[in-house]
């Protein structure tokens, strides 16, 4: 009974540890993830821990995705080494500067809803991260927003900032997102008239359109939404197997532990 109750009294002590968490350690890094090295870290979520210093996170070069959400982080700095991260969630926190990820150059997704971002000028300095398609700086869902929300040009801005983007704010942005591809529709549109012969386009040796026929398709609202939970749907699937594998392990290295343990013992005469 005395074990079981240790036991116990480790287990709570831990989850005391894990409700609030100031600083990110090497040693919660590893407690979270089951690995020995942060390097081998691929995937980590940090969620509503409390944290507000992000102390070693740098050190997990080779991270993919990050959720940090529901913190109290104001400072990205440690982030800045981060050049393998594509996928970053640091919703509800209190950041107001987003240089120091600039330097994630395979970004693809970024979440910073609910935060202090105030201007625009806080986020031309993400123009160089050329793979970014998705972001997010309100969530209607949880009453996340940013004061650069309260513009009401801010969306037509992003778009021209990022004519690479696909999606803004939780919605596929519809045909294409980029004034460029809407003049250049018209421009074909344009073209096309010109050339109509009694109510037929004649063919043109050589002269193919900008682009191809299909592309300017509107799709509808629900496929974003599919899409969107399809991915969600992905990334939980995609931890279940990392936590599967570590319990693969654990319990192997467990058992061959016991297997020891259970072995006669040999006495040499």
């Amino acid at each position: 009974s005395g074990g079981l109750v240790t036991g116990r009294l480790q287990i709570q002590n831990s989850r005391a540890e894990t409700e609030r968490v100031s600083k990110v350690t090497a040693v919660l890094l590893k407690s979270r993830t089951g690995e020995f090295d942060l390097e081998s870290i691929l995937f980590l979520k940090l969620r509503g821990l409390g944290i507000y210093d992000l102390g070693c996170i740098g050190d997990c070069i080779n991270l993919e995705r990050l959720d940090l959400s529901g913190n109290n982080i104001t400072n990205l700095a440690p982030l800045s080494s981060l050049r393998l991260l594509q996928i970053l969630n640091v919703s509800a926190n209190r950041i107001s500067n987003l240089e120091d990820i600039s330097c994630c150059d395979s970004l693809q997704s970024l979440n910073v809803a609910g935060n202090l971002i105030s201007s625009i000028d806080n986020i031309h300095c993400l123009q160089s991260l050329r793979k970014l398609e998705n972001i997010r700086l309100k969530d209607n869902t949880y009453n996340y927003t940013n004061p650069v929300c309260k513009n009401s040009s801010y969306r037509n801005i992003l778009l021209e900032m990022f004519p690479n983007i696909r999606v803004l704010d939780g919605e596929r942005v519809v045909g294409r997102g980029s004034d460029l591809y809407k003049l250049c529709k018209d421009i074909d549109e344009t073209i096309k008239a010109g050339f109509y012969r009694n109510g037929q386009l004649p063919e043109l040796p050589g002269c193919k359109p900008w682009v191809d026929n299909d592309f300017w398709e509107i799709k509808r609202s629900s496929n974003a939404i599919i899409d969107e939970a399809y991915k969600q749907f992905n990334d939980v699937l995609h931890e279940c197997r990392l936590l599967n594998n570590r319990a693969t392990h654990v319990i192997s290295q467990t058992e061959r532990s016991l297997s020891l343990k259970n072995q006669p013992k040999q006495y040499s005469v």
